[in-house]
């Protein structure tokens, strides 16, 4: 008997890790993530709330399942997709591992190329998280401890919003309303535009470096983390170690971590629950946020 249910359980884990190797897009960690029990003890609270319906950019809402004593930490999570895909139901298992971790996760959807281009996804960000100032009390959450995050354009949009205060001021969000952002495997500071994404994105803005979130690198910041792999080449780790290298310079709290041998969709893979032995990326992620949205 247990023989055979040892084999049985070889067989699945050759299963998914071939299924892997043949298509690993989101959607795919999604529903691995799911057969392995990804996010027990966790619920999605609201789905599809329309946060801008004149554009018709939606978010969910995850949270544990247990009633807290107390308003939960909040973390604003942005997906990526080279700014012109994803949406936020393929990633899913990133707001159940971080409600199992103890936040509110709220996982915004934002206009995309070609329908936008920069400034757009960043201001649909912006407009997320004014959502959040003025709803997440309703969903236990605790306004005063709010948090960003996301994987690669998703940390771009993370990273700007958290050094250029423009997009959070003119959407109404109070300032130093975010109190701490980690960035996974980010771009911040990319310029010339050499990819047909960047371009796309970002080329016809007329001043290029109002696009970088290193040109709006500042001593008041929030605290940040910048985690990268070392064997990233679509996103390089000097993002990641400028980026920190000039908060530091200036006084900022900022953390730099490299995991070895990981490229850029093991950082994101790693938040799902049959990866996580690729890096300890959730448990980093989630021990700086929570420390940083304490109350002083």
């Amino acid at each position: 008997m247990l023989r055979s249910l040892a084999a049985a359980v070889l067989a699945l884990a050759i299963g998914i890790y071939a299924f892997t190797k043949l298509v690993a897009p989101p959607q795919q960690l999604n529903m691995l993530d799911t057969i392995m029990l990804g996010g027990s003890g966790v619920s999605r609270l609201a789905e599809g709330v329309a946060f801008d319906t004149a554009n018709g950019v939606k978010l969910d809402v995850w949270a544990p399942k247990e009633k807290a004593k107390a308003k939960l930490p909040v973390l604003v999570f942005f997906y990526g997709g080279g700014w012109y895909a994803g949406e936020r139901s393929h990633y899913a298992f990133v707001g159940k591992a971080y409600a199992a971790k103890g936040f509110v996760v709220v996982m915004a959807d934002y206009r995309k190329v070609p329908q936008v281009r920069f400034p757009t996804f960043n201001e649909d960000a912006a407009n997320a998280v004014r959502w959040v100032q003025d709803n997440i009390e309703k969903f236990g959450g605790d306004p005063k401890r709010v948090t960003l995050s996301g994987h690669s354009a998703g940390a771009y949009i993370a990273m700007m919003l958290t050094l250029d205060a423009r997009y959070l001021r003119n959407a109404g969000v109070t300032p130093g309303f975010v109190r701490a952002t980690v960035g996974l495997a980010g771009a911040y500071d990319f310029l010339p535009f050499d990819s047909v994404r960047s371009v796309n994105a970002f080329a016809k803005w007329p001043k290029p470096s109002e696009t970088q979130p290193f040109a709006f690198a500042r001593a008041d910041a929030p605290p940040i983390m910048v985690l990268t792999g070392t064997h990233d080449d679509t996103v390089k780790p000097r993002n990641a170690i400028l980026m920190a290298r000039k908060q530091r310079e200036l006084g900022a709290r900022a953390e730099f971590k490299a995991y070895p041998g990981l490229n850029h969709e093991d950082l994101i893979m790693a938040i799902s629950k049959p990866f996580r032995d690729k890096g300890t990326v959730l448990d980093d992620s989630s021990v700086f946020l929570l420390e940083n949205s304490r109350l002083n």
